[in-house]
């Protein structure tokens, strides 16, 4: 009998929006497994700062990935740049002298059976779960084994982003690494909803529609691990999302109100440097503008679309660093407004210079608005409890270390902790 690990991400599910006329697997699975109803994303709500955090047990100041954009000095000031990219490992490794400041899974369990991840998302999301090549990290933008040595032909895996090449990479994922090369923890992380959910309004007919390939998806997945686990595997299934989504209010070009204000010299200055993330941002300074900082907290709590803004020990609060060139976050401003189709929440969103996309009346996520932490977690096997809802406490930084007991490994130097096997069920009055 072999202990191992699946993790499956579906991206941008908020927790209200599994119902079984919509999503019956994951409905089914709610109600049989260990449904932890209390837990929560990171700050920022982004995938890729996600996908580190769970990659390491580690908040974003531990682990040193800030949010979906970073503003990084490799030489010539401080310049944001998008953690999407298939260079940022190198950009970061130029400006910091490393990538993630701190273990993944896929380090720690190489000599134990390894990792093998398949991911659907942006680059940055996918290769920051390894982003140093102890094991196998599958993408479209291109696939690496240990080394970083590529995976060409047909290994590499051949896909396009949304419901489709989900259920290709799932297909292979059950069959060629959970049936046939068995690692330790297998990682699949679809696309779908937060595809679709980024250009439809939530709760829409295409929205749901992607709610529903997600929950086909989950689906495939339990059928293996079944397979699996009659074979004689104890199996810790871990189902969860990153985060949730608000729809987008408005956008707002906060660098040009930025540089309006007098406090940022130009648009493309290197003295203070916004980095969006959708309904949040981190500011940075550079060392001569940090005596910014008052006059910059005093205008943007000023502001009618920041909600709310963190600077010293509340950044360290957030799970930001303190000191250093972050030198303040903000959340957007948010409503409970319900849109067209019934889901609730609204926010606005910062703007991003590099992406002409509009977000618009569609779903957008970053900050710290309640259905953006809003994201589901369920575990089956390992020991947990079924047919159990429980409010204890759980974040995303919780799921490696739980993994790791699972596996009997240890978690030292993680800020998350193994999650009870029996929490305390809900509460009903």
């Amino acid at each position: 009998m072999a202990r191992r690990a699946v993790i499956v991400v579906c991206d941008s599910l908020r927790q209200d929006l599994i119902r079984p006329d919509v999503a019956p697997v994951l409905s089914g699975l709610v109600e049989g497994a260990c449904a932890f109803r209390s837990f929560r994303s990171v700050f920022p709500s982004t995938t890729r700062t996600s996908s580190a955090s769970i990659a390491t047990g580690c908040r974003p100041a531990t682990h040193g990935l800030l949010g979906n954009t970073m503003a990084l000095d490799e030489g010539e000031g401080l310049v944001c740049r998008s953690v999407g990219d298939p260079d940022f490992r190198t950009r970061m490794r130029r400006a910091t002298g490393r990538t993630l400041k701190v273990p993944t899974l896929a380090e720690r369990l190489a000599p134990h059976g390894g990792v093998v991840v398949m991911s659907n998302v942006s680059p940055g999301a996918a290769y920051f779960h390894d982003p140093d090549g102890w094991g196998h990290v599958y993408h479209r933008a291109g696939s690496f084994g240990p080394g970083l040595v590529p995976e060409t032909g047909d290994r590499h895996l051949a896909i396009r982003i949304g419901a489709d090449g989900d259920r290709t990479m799932t297909d292979r994922f059950c069959g060629e690494v959970l049936r046939e090369r068995r690692p330790a923890v297998g990682v699949l992380w679809l696309s779908e909803p937060d595809h679709t959910g980024h250009g439809e309004p939530l709760g829409s007919p295409a929205h749901r529609a992607a709610i529903r390939a997600a929950d086909d998806r989950v689906a495939d997945v339990i059928a293996a691990v079944d397979a699996l686990e009659r074979a004689g595997d104890e199996v810790l299934l871990v189902v969860c999302s990153d985060h949730g989504m608000e729809t987008t209010r408005r956008t707002v070009d906060a660098t040009a109100r930025l540089v309006d204000s007098g406090l940022k010299e130009a648009a493309d200055s290197t003295d203070i440097v916004l980095a969006p993330n959708g309904t949040g941002a981190v500011i940075y300074a550079a060392p001569h503008a940090r005596g910014r900082a008052d006059d910059l907290r005093r205008f943007l709590e000023g502001e009618d679309w920041v909600g709310a803004v963190f600077a010293g020990p509340e950044l360290a609060a957030l799970g930001l660093p303190v000191g250093g060139d972050v030198l303040m976050a903000l959340t957007t401003a948010a409503d409970d407004r319900v849109n067209a189709h019934g889901v609730a929440g609204h926010a606005d969103i910062v703007a991003d210079p590099e992406s002409s996309r509009s977000y618009d009346g569609f779903g957008q996520h970053g900050g710290i608005g309640a259905n953006e932490q809003n994201p589901f977690l369920v575990i089956r096997g390992g020991g947990f409890a079924t047919r159990r809802a429980t409010a204890h406490p759980a974040s995303l930084v919780d799921i490696a270390p739980t993994v790791l007991r699972h596996l009997g490994h240890a978690a030292e130097g993680m800020d998350g902790a193994p999650l009870p096997l029996d929490p305390s069920p809900v509460q009903v009055v």
